[in-house]
């Protein structure tokens, strides 16, 4: 059996997505690998697969015993052998377990890395023919990661303990390049196989909203998608249990989870979650890194977390199955006093040195400053996160809430000059809060006191609410010019160049947001609304019924067999089933996720309930265009041979021309647009263009590559009417990116 009879065996899927093959193909032929893949790209799928082919038997290193649980469970149902091994087993089901191992029982065995140092789980590792080793959560091992956990390096002394190395496969979601360093170092990895996949999540939508009553908008939200299950993470117990008390008040079936409940407690929670008993979970970040379930449709942050890393990973946990989900992110200026105050009563690791332990806290205090950014920004979100991990090209991703809203661009310039000759006069020895407070001239004892009263630049900016002066120097931050120390008081410092840009004619542009963000609701949040309102998409009336009687039916199984609903079958793979409507086994093996043990175990059901609504008529239960294409899969930006001829070639066009012209050309019914970002990221790609920084600005070039194919600087003139330098793209340029997109051939 191949790696492609594997996977659709058991796995249901025809084909194996972006980047699995290459790691597939790296462990069968005795490589180490790196795999940093973002949420629901498919991770487990790049070691199951080999494992079920490798000789021996694959041990996977995880974290959490939840994790380990689901995972097991899933690959019980998919017909594979697996089990696990961790502290919720007693000491004889442990020896069963590792006696079935020993007799060939299992292929795959997840176990927690406090084990691997037991005597009797290395007595039987010592005598197994181990083939790979796997380490899930693999950022887990860095001290750089926002999950560090000593235990990890438990991992490299077993290896080293074993009489044959076997492969070794590391796996991730999030990690900065720092972290993707310190895996392959401190796991010994030998010249692996290293796949960065991008760390883009399209089907999730980003927001960042300032309630004033963060409660009422938390209610609000959960009634207007009621049919659906979410995460609300806050940052205190507190908050999680006040939160829960609320949503119970008024009839929301909500489960709670932190570290201060008793673990039967946690145990139901987290249990009567998975089931859908209690779709709405209220947790703190204790919750959440070992749960699989793919049908979360929202997480809501009531709090702003510590870190990027937390909050994509915690995010992450919305629309495993690829379908659209969303992630809001609750903002008050109190969020960042709670984490400063988190941070300060942080314990230090095990065995830390307090050189150690005071390099992590400045690392904290700069994660929680760039944290702090993402809220405050207005531009794009989604770009905001993929820069934080390394990914550079995107300007706009039209499913965020800032691409969303409109803005008027104010040139702040001459505001921004008055702020560096604050911080200046002070001679830089002070915070946000003083220098805002000193230019917008309050009179708090505090400023008294400190004596920035009596400076030249005090009151400078009254015309100014002190808030609107705080969001303008967090701009500047982001942008470079202003800098702060990595401390809890963050004083405030003037790059060296950051004067001298402003004299050489660099303005300084503030996006302030047109009226004032409201709660969502089902008529006017965007990409808001039931689960129904998502499918169809896809599907139309009749299909939603349809989906709605298998859904029905997939809770009725799960209760019959005490199994989660999303284990079964994944919400993607009712709607496949609502698409294709099959009506006899080889049309349901043709479903996505529907492999040949779990036919045997639930097909039947299914296409009875199918024949059942449809009474055996084939009728089409979905949106599409004329040649069959289901609407809401949509395929990716081309053009046909006659919408190519039709392109209003010009001297010269910038990129979002480009994208605007092609676009006005295509079928909008089955093709997707394509934007400006998009192309510039194309041309980054094949070495046409790149963007630098610059004395602090990020600039685009053109390439010598670029130049030969029609790239050229040019100036171009801002509303405010300031010159600046963009690419621009001659004819020749358009025409090779035309002929791209309508003949589907590779840019040389």
């Amino acid at each position: 059996m191949d790696k492609y009879s594997i996977l659709k065996k058991y796995f249901g899927y025809p084909s194996f997505r972006k980047g699995q093959e290459l790691l597939i193909d790296s462990i069968l032929n005795g490589r180490d690998v790196l795999g940093v893949m973002p949420t629901g790209a498919g991770k487990s799928i790049c070691y199951q697969v080999p494992a079920l082919l490798l000789p021996g038997i694959t041990l996977v290193v995880s974290p959490l015993i939840s994790l380990m649980k689901d995972q097991v469970q899933a690959l019980n149902q998919a017909g594979v052998h697996a089990a696990y091994i961790n502290s919720s087993l007693s000491e004889s089901q442990i020896s069963k377990a590792l006696r079935l191992a020993a007799a060939g029982q299992y292929k795959i065995i997840y176990v927690a890395p406090e084990r691997l140092e037991a005597y009797g789980f290395l007595q039987f590792a010592l005598q197994a023919d181990i083939s790979m080793l796997t380490v899930d959560e693999a950022h887990c091992i860095s001290q750089w990661g926002q999950d560090f956990r000593p235990s990890y390096l438990k991992i490299v002394q077993f290896i080293r303990q074993l009489d044959r190395r076997p492969v070794v496969s590391a796996f991730t979601a999030t990690a900065t390049s720092r972290v993707i360093e310190d895996i392959v170092c401190v796991l010994g990895l030998q010249e692996p196989q290293t796949l960065v996949a991008g760390f883009d999540r399209k089907n999730l939508y980003f927001a960042v909203e300032t309630p004033k009553k963060k409660d009422r908008y938390v209610l609000d939200y959960i009634q207007a998608h009621a049919d659906e299950s979410g995460i609300i993470y806050c940052a205190t117990r507190k908050n999680v249990d006040d939160l829960y008390e609320k949503l119970q008040a008024y009839g929301v079936a909500a489960a709670r989870y932190h570290a201060g409940l008793g673990n039967e407690e946690r145990r139901q929670s987290q249990e009567d979650f998975i089931y859908d008993k209690s779709p709405v979970m209220v947790a703190t970040n204790a919750f959440g890194m070992g749960i699989d379930k793919s049908n979360v449709r929202y997480v809501i942050h009531y709090n702003m977390p510590q870190s990027m890393e937390n909050y994509y990973q915690e995010a992450g946990r919305a629309g495993r199955d690829g379908e659209r989900a969303e992630c809001i992110l609750l903002y008050s200026a109190q969020d960042i006093m709670i984490n400063r105050f988190l941070l300060e009563n942080k314990e230090p690791g095990d065995g830390q040195k307090f050189e150690e332990a005071s390099g992590l806290r400045q690392r904290d205090e700069e994660r929680l400053r760039t944290m702090s950014y993402y809220c405050m920004t207005s531009g794009c979100l989604r770009a905001y996160i993929l820069r934080y991990f390394g990914e550079t090209g995107m300007e706009r991703c039209e499913n965020c809430f800032n691409c969303s809203q409109e803005f008027d661009e104010q040139d702040v310039t001459d505001a921004a000059e008055k702020i560096i000759d604050g911080i200046l006069e002070v001679r830089q020895r002070y915070g946000v809060n003083v220098i805002a407070g000193m230019l917008a001239g309050e009179g708090r004892a505090k400023l008294r006191e400190y004596g920035v009263c009596t400076c030249q630049a005090y009151g400078s900016l009254k015309g100014m609410r002190e808030a609107e002066i705080k969001a303008l120097i967090n701009q500047m931050l982001a942008d470079g010019l202003l800098s702060a120390t990595n401390d809890k008081y963050g004083i405030l410092k003037v790059p060296r160049d950051a004067k001298r840009m402003l004299y050489e004619g660099h303005r300084v542009l503030w996006k302030k947001r047109k009226g004032a963000s409201q709660p969502p609701n089902a008529s006017d949040s965007p990409n808001s609304g039931s689960s129904k309102q998502r499918k169809s998409d896809i599907l139309n009336s009749k299909g939603l019924e349809l989906f709605e009687r298998l859904r029905s039916l997939r809770t009725e199984i799960a209760k019959e067999e005490n199994m989660p609903p999303y284990i079964i079958f994944s919400d993607r793979t009712l709607v496949d089933m609502c698409v294709k409507a099959p009506l006899e086994k080889e049309e349901m093996m043709q479903v996505s996720g529907v492999g040949e043990h779990k036919y045997a175990r639930y097909g039947e059901r299914f296409l009875q309930g199918i024949r059942e609504y449809t009474n055996g008529v084939r009728e089409k239960y979905y949106f599409g265009g004329p040649d069959g294409a289901v609407r809401g899969k949509k395929a990716d930006f081309y053009l046909t041979p006659d919408q190519a001829d039709r392109f209003p070639y010009a001297q010269k066009y910038l990129v979002t021309e480009i994208a605007e012209k092609l676009n006005s050309l295509r079928d909008a019914d089955t093709t997707k647009k394509i934007s400006g970002a998009e192309l510039f990221r194309r041309m980054q790609a094949k070495g046409y263009a790149s963007e630098i920084m610059s004395d602090g600005i990020h600039k685009k070039v053109v390439t010598q590559k670029g130049q030969a194919a029609g790239l050229f600087i040019g100036m171009r003139l801002s509303k405010k009417g300031t010159e600046y330098e963009d690419i621009y793209y001659n004819e020749d340029a358009q025409r090779m990116i035309v002929g791209y997109y309508s003949r589907a051939m590779s840019f040389t």
